[in-house]
Order: C-alpha cells, then sequence, then structure tokens
C-alpha cells in the first residue's frame, strides 16, 4: 500500500506540473474553430437567413440581424439568439428544429445542418464578424494593398549589434539587433543535454539514444553541434516527423468524408509521398507545383511522373460530404475547399471569406474567389458513384516500370492462384455438405434403433456442421479477396475536365442561382505577373507557377514562418494561416525577409534552411526566466530565451515506444488493415452502400510503428494504438491547420496515469534498465539518460532509492510510470 502511494505522489508531482506548464488554456476561438464557423455556418447563415435578418434586409424581421457576431448575440425582440456553450438555451438551436419558432419558414434545415449549428454554440459560438456587414455583390478590393505581406520580399542588410560575440549566423543579429534596441540580452545557451533532446524532437520527433548522448558528451570538436544537426536531417526521422505538421494542413485521413466509414484505399499513398519528398529535400516550389498540379507536369521517368499525380492528392484528401445529393452543391463546395485549402496552405490568406461577398478586412474581391476558384472548376475531382447517392474520389492509375509491372503480375497470378483454391475448395465442400445432407435425412429413421447407427449419423453430422462452418469462412473470404485483388496502382488525384470554363458567381453561395462568369486569374493584391492561361487547359499548371514563383510576395515568407513556428514554438508571425490585415505582423519583418529570399536563393531548400536555424545562436538559448525581460516582453515576442512547449501527440507516443525499446520501423503503406475480412463491409456491389471499414483487428506490428503510419479516423475517435491522440490537441482531419491548439486539461493527466497502454510502456522499460545493468545505480543512470536524456542529480537519486527501498517488487515499473509521465518527460525544453 505504501509503494502505491508513493508511486502515485510521484505520478502527481508530474502531472500537476503539466497543467502549470507553458502549454495553458486560452479562451479565443481556435483557427479550426473559425475555420468551421467560416466553412458549416456563414453559408448557411447567408443563404437562409440574411433576406430577412441582415443589414440589406428590406425590413429586419423580429429586430434580430444575423449577420455580425455582436447583434447575433444581442438578438432581437425575443432575446439573445445564441447563449455560446449552451445550445439547448439558445434561440436560434430551437428555431431551426422547428421546436418553438420554424426558421427558415421557407423549409426546415437539413439534420446535418442543424448539428453543426449546435456544435458551433457549443463551441462557444466563435464568430469572426465584428465589423460591419459586406455587401453580397463583388466590387473592386477594399483598401489594403499596402499591407506589407504584399510587398515584394527584400533581402535586408545584417544589422550591426554591439555583442559582436554573440551571434553565429545572420538570424541572430537580427535577432539580437532587437533585444539591444529594448536594452534586454539573450539568454545563456541550453546546457549540451538540453541542446540534444530539443534538436533530436525537433528534427524527428525521437529522444536521443543514450549513445547518441554520450558521443555528443565525449566530441569537443567545433563541429560537434553540425554533425549531430547533419545526421538528424538525413534521418528517415526527419520525414516521418515533418510529414506530419504538413498534413495537419491538407486534413488528412485514411478515411472519405465522415459518413458511413468510407475507407480511403488508397490515401496512404500521399503521405509517403510527403515522407519520401521530405527525406528527398524536393525544393519547396517543386512540391507547391506538384501538389496543384503535377499531374500536367514534365517529367523524366515513370517515377517522377507517378510522384506528380499522388501528389495531387493534396485536393482531394480532405472532409468531402461525399452523401450529399446536391451534385451541384457538392461541386461548388469541393471547389471551395481545394481553394481555401490552397490559400491556407501555401499563401497564408483566407481568399474562401471572399465566397459571398468581398473579403471584409482584405483586399481580395469576390471576383478573385472565383477567378481561383475557375481553376478547381475545370478539374475533376469526384463522381458520382452507382451506389444511391453517394460520390467518390477519383482513383487515378499510376504508370508503373518494368520491375513493378512484373512485381505486379506475379502478385496477380498468385492471387489468382488463391482464389481458384478457395473457389475449388468451397465447391468440393459444397458438393460434398449436399451428399452429406442427403445421408443424414436418408439414415434418421434407422439410426434411431441402434446404437451403431446413432454413432455413425453423429459422425456424418459433425463433418457436415465442420463444412458449413468452413463454406461461411470461405464465401466472404472470396468476395473479400475478389475486391481486393491486386491490379494496376490507383492514387486518389484529379484531371483536367474534358472541356475547361470560367466559373460563374453563386449567389449567396447558392449553385443554382448564378451570377457573372469571371475569367480564370490569380490573386490581384499579390500579383507583380500572371502567366497566360492555354486554351482548353484548367490553367491548375499556371495556378501553381504563380504560386511558386519566387516574386511571389506570400509563399516564401509563409513557408519559412511555419518552419520557424515548429522550432521556436510561435511564428515571427504568430498568426501562421493567415497574413491578412487582421493578422499578427511580424515580430522581425527583416528577419522574415531575410529567411525568405534565403530560402529562395538556396533552391527553397527545407532542409539548408532547417540546417540554418538549427546551428543559430538564437535556437542554443535557454528557456531560463529573466525577470526584466519577462516585464517587457512577457510574451517573448523579441526571443530573449527559448519558449518551452510540450511534445505533440505523436512525439509523445513515439518516445514511449522508443525508451522502452519497442518502436518498429516501417516502409509506409496501407495503414488500415482492409486485409482482414473482418474490417471490412458493403464490399458486395450490389449493395446501395459504400465499402466500409470497422477496426476490429489489427497487424501485429502496429502498436509499435510510428504514429504517422496509424489510421486517421474523421468519424470519430482516433482508435486503437493511437487513441493518445484523442487527449493530446491531435488537429481533427475535418480542418486545415498549420498550428495546433495547446491545452492543459485534467484528462490529460488522468490518461498518463491510468492509461494501460502508458502503464504497458513502463513495466517494458523497467524490464529494459534491468536487463542493461545489475546494480540500481547503473540503472538509474540509464534509465534518466533514457528518458529525460540527461544525468540524475543527487537529490534525484536519492528520492528514487527511497522510493525503490519501498516499494516493493513493482518499484522499477512504478518509477518508470512516474517518469513517463512527470512534466520533464511532457516537454520538450
Amino acid at each position: 500500500m505504501q509503494a502505491a502511494k508513493n508511486s502515485r505522489s510521484l505520478l502527481m508531482l508530474g502531472c500537476v506540473c503539466l497543467l502549470c506548464s507553458d502549454g495553458r488554456a486560452d479562451d479565443r476561438p481556435t483557427q479550426q474553430q473559425l475555420a468551421f464557423f467560416e466553412k458549416r455556418i456563414r453559408p448557411v447563415l447567408i443563404e437562409h437567413c440574411y433576406e430577412c435578418h441582415s443589414e440589406n434586409a428590406k425590413k429586419i424581421k423580429g429586430g434580430l440581424r444575423l449577420d455580425l457576431a455582436e447583434t447575433l448575440r444581442h438578438g432581437g425582440e425575443t432575446g439573445p439568439a445564441v447563449v455560446p456553450g449552451q445550445p439547448e438555451k439558445s434561440l436560434l438551436i430551437e428555431s431551426i428544429r422547428y421546436e418553438s419558432l420554424e426558421m427558415p419558414p421557407k423549409g426546415k434545415l437539413p439534420e446535418p445542418v442543424i448539428a453543426d449549428f449546435a456544435k458551433w454554440v457549443a463551441m462557444g459560438a466563435p464568430d469572426p464578424r465584428d465589423g460591419k456587414s459586406a455587401p453580397a455583390k463583388g466590387t473592386e478590393p477594399r483598401g489594403g494593398q499596402d499591407h506589407w505581406a504584399f510587398q515584394p520580399v527584400r533581402q535586408p542588410a545584417r544589422p550591426d549589434v554591439v555583442d559582436t560575440l554573440w551571434p553565429l549566423t545572420g538570424v541572430d543579429a537580427f535577432v539580437l539587433s532587437q533585444l539591444e534596441a529594448e536594452g534586454l540580452s539573450p539568454a545563456k545557451d541550453a546546457d549540451r543535454y538540453t541542446w540534444l533532446r530539443r534538436v533530436s524532437f525537433d528534427v524527428t520527433g525521437l529522444p536521443p539514444t543514450i549513445d547518441e548522448i554520450q558521443d555528443f558528451q565525449q566530441d569537443a570538436s567545433p563541429h560537434a553541434h553540425e554533425q549531430v544537426v547533419d545526421r538528424l536531417l538525413s534521418s528517415r526521422g526527419f520525414g516521418e516527423c515533418w510529414a506530419r505538421h504538413w498534413l495537419d494542413l491538407v486534413g488528412y485521413a485514411d478515411q472519405i468524408g465522415t459518413s458511413n466509414n468510407v475507407f480511403a484505399q488508397h490515401a496512404w499513398r500521399y503521405r509517403d509521398y510527403v515522407v519520401d519528398g521530405l527525406n528527398e529535400d524536393k525544393p519547396f516550389d517543386d512540391f507547391i507545383r506538384e501538389q496543384i498540379a503535377g499531374d500536367l507536369l514534365p517529367y523524366d521517368s515513370v517515377e517522377e511522373r507517378a510522384a506528380g499525380i499522388v501528389a495531387t492528392g493534396f485536393l482531394v484528401l480532405g472532409d468531402l460530404e461525399i452523401v450529399e445529393a446536391d451534385k451541384a452543391k457538392l461541386h461548388v463546395d469541393v471547389i471551395d475547399q481545394q481553394l481555401n485549402k490552397v490559400s491556407t496552405a501555401f499563401l497564408g490568406m483566407t481568399i474562401g471569406c471572399a465566397r459571398c461577398h468581398d473579403h471584409k478586412f482584405d483586399p481580395i474581391s469576390q471576383r478573385d474567389y472565383y477567378a481561383i476558384a475557375g481553376f478547381f472548376h475545370s478539374t475533376d475531382s469526384i463522381y458520382k458513384t452507382d451506389r444511391g447517392v453517394w460520390s467518390d474520389v477519383i482513383a487515378v492509375e499510376l504508370p508503373e516500370n518494368e520491375s513493378q509491372q512484373a512485381e505486379r503480375q506475379e502478385r496477380q497470378r498468385e492471387h489468382s492462384e488463391k482464389v481458384a483454391a478457395m473457389k475449388d475448395e468451397k465447391s468440393q465442400a459444397t458438393a460434398r455438405k449436399k451428399k452429406l445432407d442427403e445421408l443424414i435425412a436418408s439414415q434418421k429413421s434407422s439410426a434411431e434403433s441402434s446404437a451403431d447407427g446413432e454413432q455413425a449419423l453423429a459422425t456424418l453430422t459433425q463433418e457436415r456442421d465442420r463444412l458449413a462452418a468452413r463454406i461461411g469462412q470461405l464465401a466472404p473470404a472470396i468476395v473479400h479477396a475478389e475486391f481486393f485483388a491486386p491490379g494496376v496502382p490507383h492514387t486518389y488525384g484529379v484531371r483536367d475536365v474534358d472541356e475547361p470554363t470560367d466559373m460563374q458567381i453563386t449567389i449567396r453561395a447558392n449553385p443554382h442561382v448564378l451570377g457573372d462568369r469571371v475569367p480564370r486569374g490569380f490573386l490581384t493584391v499579390a500579383s507583380t505577373s500572371s502567366p497566360v492561361i492555354p486554351e482548353a487547359r484548367s490553367g491548375r499548371k499556371q495556378l501553381a507557377e504563380w504560386m511558386a514563383a519566387p516574386d511571389n510576395p506570400l509563399s516564401a515568407r509563409v513557408a519559412v514562418n511555419r518552419i520557424w513556428q515548429r522550432l521556436f514554438g510561435a511564428g515571427l508571425v504568430r498568426t501562421v494561416d493567415y497574413f491578412g490585415v487582421r493578422g499578427e505582423r511580424p515580430s522581425h519583418p527583416e528577419l522574415l525577409d531575410h529567411l525568405a529570399a534565403r530560402f529562395v536563393q538556396d533552391g527553397w531548400s527545407r532542409k539548408k534552411l532547417l540546417r540554418s536555424l538549427l546551428l543559430s545562436r538564437t535556437y542554443r538559448m535557454s528557456t531560463a526566466l529573466n525577470r526584466q525581460a519577462q516585464a517587457i516582453d512577457p510574451e517573448n515576442r523579441l526571443l530573449w530565451r527559448m519558449n518551452n512547449r510540450r511534445l505533440d501527440a505523436e512525439a509523445l507516443r513515439d518516445a514511449m515506444l522508443a525508451v522502452s525499446d519497442q518502436l518498429q520501423p516501417s516502409p509506409g503503406g496501407p495503414a488500415l488493415p482492409l486485409e482482414f475480412p473482418q474490417n471490412v463491409s458493403n464490399i458486395d456491389p450490389t449493395n446501395v452502400n459504400p465499402p466500409s471499414f470497422q477496426l476490429s483487428k489489427w497487424r501485429p506490428q502496429q502498436p509499435f510503428q510510428r504514429t504517422i503510419y496509424l489510421p486517421v479516423i474523421r468519424s470519430g475517435p482516433q482508435p486503437g494504438p493511437a487513441e493518445l491522440r484523442n487527449v493530446f490537441d491531435f488537429t481533427q482531419p475535418a480542418a486545415f491547420a498549420g498550428q495546433r491548439s495547446i491545452t492543459a486539461v485534467p484528462t490529460q493527466a488522468l490518461f498518463l496515469m491510468n492509461s494501460s497502454v502508458v502503464k504497458e510502456h513502463a513495466a517494458k522499460l523497467a524490464h529494459r534498465v534491468e536487463q542493461e545493468a545489475t546494480e540500481s545505480a547503473q540503472r538509474l543512470d540509464r534509465l534518466w539518460l533514457r528518458t529525460l536524456n540527461r544525468l540524475i542529480t543527487a537529490e534525484e537519486r536519492h528520492d528514487a532509492n527511497t522510493f525503490l527501498e519501498s516499494s516493493g517488487d513493482d518499484g522499477w515499473t512504478e518509477l518508470c510510470h512516474a517518469l513517463l509521465a512527470s512534466n520533464e518527460f511532457l516537454m520538450r525544453l
């Protein structure tokens, strides 16, 4: 009992620290919440409510305006329309449910739309509409053309600094210059243990091994830091870590939409494309071109052609409403999602806000929206299936080289033989069962008069039952094998329509009420030159060239800002997904342009940019608190110290596997274990519903692979081995987010204390250290190095020994559990 109490005390010590860490909750709406409003709520309000409840209404009925956040909450003659966080007390929800008033009066909204409104109110009714309502009709862009983000990128001169010994790179000079202007000094360098843990997690998402720690500590050469960085950037773990950051911007999942658990059989190819592209250091401008127009680009090999096609999965791997019966609406909604994704990921702009009217804050007109939307209007992405109202994402055939073709043909031959054998076995079993049924029927009457007859009948019956069971196994197995027969490889992607055309404005986002046709074109405010769009082409290739052009003022800035944010905890522009007028200005505008200009000059190499940042003095700073600096700059905008932050969900889970010696490498490939028939439903082609999945059985190795290779599900909590993602702020794959929310809530501490999986990791870790050393002192040394990546202190050694002496047989396991749940293990300092 005493051991349990001691263990619980150790666990609570770590978990309480988690709640007090820098990762505290924030009451402001998240980017995902605001995106939910823009995608699911605002279009419905415009289409169904603004006619009677907006500034442009002939008469505002009931005194209620729904076109501003303030007026919506204030309400009309009957009181507030919404009570944030309480859908059941919100008049708006009652009305659209037809529980009191019946709104809209022309017909009740679909149940999924009503559910969206209830969800929106439950999350606090986030609403960015804090100005005057904008007119619905498109005009010219409003003011803001002189906004910093729309100006050309310039390479500024390196600033002079007083402390000339501190900077190691140009980055350091820009940071130190602003610190000195405020009378501040940078923090001292972090110790070598802290720096190595930091850089290992930042680059690969994994902690350093004991050997790596010892090698770095013993390396006294002036190039020790460089050798570590080069080793990490060349490891496969780099792509596996940084691909996950990019997938947050894609809305990636192994599921098509959210309805009926429809599996995305080919989605993994795009995930592996991102991992491989990062490890190969694919230039970021090529990365842009391929994801927008990889199917239209020239190529030098079959492999390059295939990669370009796979890359266009970026445009279709999102949350698509494939059960939408109104196919015209589905078409324009898919276009809207593609435009939003492209503009968020590559431009850091909310162009989607101009779908129904000119952008309220930025110099983006409604015509700009439809000019860019026209590229996707001329692109095939989805199609209606022959199963009821369902649609699906286009699966494009991939080219093969001779070796791949030969391997595939051999797999097909083996598979055909396997299916033929199953069918032959089923046929023979069926024939034998039929004969047994006849024998059993004929012998039943005679068997009743003799013991021998009863025994013979029982033997026949047992054989018949075994055959019936086998036939019951073979029937679905044959259907499954035929459905998943190996064939020419496919991937989700896009292709140009046969007759590309410009897109018409959809009045209030209604595809059945159309306005002017808008010629395809580019974002006016960010265009210095515009490629010519050829006849009979979608123009996606030209859109990609425009976005990836060296003189585009947004693309390079947005890209380097995202990389900075991943290393330093906050972007130089803190609104990493929004560089518009209402976004935050860069804390170091000259540094941002310095990085963007160098990024382009270095061939858009992400590894070169990362290497320069990781080797900077700014990156080496400790997280030590300076009271004077905190008083002047409490948010650390001036970068007087390194920000400490919690590991993301993937790094936390992968680290537990790594330190307990359970992590297994993965070559990639399908995440969903669809090879097991019990995981698949509705594959009979006569079924009105599409094929779907239910994860009943996992591959034996999946619980021990990196989290990026586990299935990502939209329709519910993340399943099985990836359940930790449900607790530690995993970005839901219905959103496009360049920065995750960071919360600190009791459920996280409770998960670490009580999860059976975490306890299993602790037991494996304890077994590992017990096998590695016989002496308690040596075990503690290795345990601290393995988990916290530093030496154990004298005080910690005393406390650990005291605990172990009183804890009995489970002492080492409980101690390991306490460390895995500790604040220091969760944090990247």
